[in-house]
């Protein structure tokens, strides 16, 4: 009964991430583009729920979706300076459906290729407190470094798109 709940869980989870990405793809408007991409973002963080992978779970849905969907959000309404610019135009282009149509072959045909080998699970999973100590103990100077730049890119963004006073 466990194994059929969470099967129908991952299919509707995955078809939400789906339907996300087509989603943020194909609209036309670019603010709705990013609510599609937080709808995914927070689709693939009920994924990893199912993995039993809360920590990555919480960190997904806090950050991809909760700080760079904000993040794209504002940028996007700072740097718009009408209400038509939110409108994209849609591009058909043949060769990027050949080339998605090509990668997407090669990939199912890796997935295919794999199959059915399974990897080794450690003898006992990690616990969060070590997790958190290792991302601490080396990870937290090149994070903030990372957080500065994006801070900097964001500013630049917006004085780059002031309109001149003359």
């Amino acid at each position: 009964m466990t194994e059929t709940v969470n099967g129908i869980a991952f299919a509707i989870l995955a078809g939400a991430a789906i339907l996300g990405a087509v989603g943020m793809l194909t609209t036309r408007n670019v603010i709705h583009a990013a609510f599609w991409l937080l709808e995914s973002m927070i689709a693939v963080g009920g994924l990893f729920l199912l993995l039993q992978a809360e920590y990555l779970a919480v960190v997904h849905v806090l950050v991809y979706a909760g700080a760079v969907s904000v993040l794209m959000l504002f940028v996007i309404m700072l740097t718009l300076r009408r209400r038509e610019d939110s409108v994209r135009p849609v591009e058909v282009s043949v060769a990027g459906a050949v080339m998605a149509l090509v990668f997407g072959g090669l990939v199912f045909a890796a997935i295919a290729s794999y199959g059915d080998r399974v990897a080794e699970m450690p003898e006992t999973a990690p616990d969060t407190a070590a997790l958190g100590e290792l991302l601490f103990s080396r990870w937290a100077l090149p994070f903030e470094v990372a957080s500065l730049v994006l801070l900097v890119a964001l500013v630049a963004a917006v004085w780059w798109s002031r309109e001149e006073k003359r």
